[in-house]
């Protein structure tokens, strides 16, 4: 398998903002937000049983998740959201090997917010935490999503603390400036990973 770059983040630190513009520059992205998606399709077992444990009207009219309904069900009950992890992640971790044994670039990025919560980690070489305060992570999700202030907390709250992510990152990108700063540092990031993935190749 190529040289994989574990990118996360805690919700509204800009992580998809990262893993889009390493797209533009010719890196696959793996977005383990999009697996759990495709794990959750209509036909997927893993959609039947959560319709089977929290009622049909966890289903949208087309048959498809409502996303959202879970996500209230699930923020608010942690005995309901470990058991949909239990149904989920494994599933997930299935199709993000799929999907990283598929690409093709010098090097893959694995995008996802529970990349070390999840132990996705165990799919990467090396692990990037994409960093803001709790502050900013709060005004940038209310404004983006029109969450309120409580649900966002919650989010948060069931992701690992903000300084324990930094500890376990490899490096850390600070996101607390401009667009157009993190720009100029995922840029020097991308320098970067094309070195390590070509020592990496190397010493295969």
């Amino acid at each position: 398998m190529n040289f994989v770059v574990g990118i996360t983040g805690g919700i509204g630190s800009g992580k998809s903002a990262v893993t889009a513009r390493l797209e533009t520059l010719g890196v696959d992205v793996v977005d383990a937000d999009l697996a759990a998606r495709v794990v959750v399709e209509p036909g997927q077992p893993a959609l039947a049983a959560i319709a089977e444990r929290f009622g049909k009207n966890i289903l949208q009219q087309n048959g498809s998740l409502d996303r959202a309904a879970l996500r209230k069900i699930v923020f608010e009950d942690s005995e309901a959201r470990r058991w949909l992890e239990g149904v989920t992640h494994p599933a997930i971790r299935q199709e993000i090997e799929n999907q990283l044994r598929g690409a093709t670039s010098d090097y893959v990025v694995l995008s996802s917010p529970l990349l070390l919560e999840a132990k996705q980690h165990s799919f990467v070489n090396h692990v990037v935490v994409v960093d803001v305060t709790e502050d900013l992570q709060i005004a940038r999700t209310t404004v983006r999503d029109n969450n309120n202030t409580a649900l966002v907390r919650k989010i948060m709250s069931a992701q690992l603390p903000r300084g324990e992510r930094v500890n376990r990152a490899d490096e850390v990108i600070d996101n607390s400036g401009s667009l157009s700063d993190l720009k100029v540092q995922t840029d020097a990031l991308h320098q970067r990973m094309l070195d390590l993935a070509e020592k990496h190749k190397s010493r295969s």
